[in-house]
């Protein structure tokens, strides 16, 4: 059975200003959370996927990064790099939500894994 995309992130050098931005020209609703310095987007329509903006980081180059759901975080990271992949970010938990990971697929685009 294929594997689902469930989330995305939008991940800025200016978070508040993207945040502005996407919310002026998308309609979207973003919720911010200051603690996290991440927004989490409410599209306001019954299709697509949710996803969240934040800050770059050590692990957080500006960029988007979808995420689909898989069930085994570390082995999959194992067939990407079994197939020219490399891990980018290791998984890492995420209370209440699950473990999440970063790859890079063989042209280098960031991916993401979910493992709810």
């Amino acid at each position: 059975m294929g594997k689902p995309v469930a989330w995305f992130d939008i991940t800025a050098k200016d978070s508040a200003k993207s945040r502005a931005f996407y919310s002026e020209v998308f309609g979207w609703k973003i919720d911010f959370d200051p603690d996290m310095n991440y927004g989490m987007i409410d599209p306001g329509a019954s299709e697509g996927i949710p996803g969240g903006i934040g800050e770059v980081g050590e692990y957080t180059p500006a960029g988007v990064v979808m995420y689909v759901v898989v069930d085994d975080a570390e082995e999959t990271l194992k067939q990407i790099g079994s197939l020219g992949g490399q891990q980018d970010t290791p998984p890492y938990d995420i209370p209440g939500i699950g473990k999440m990971a970063v790859f890079r697929d063989p042209d280098g685009n960031r991916i993401g894994l979910w493992q709810r």
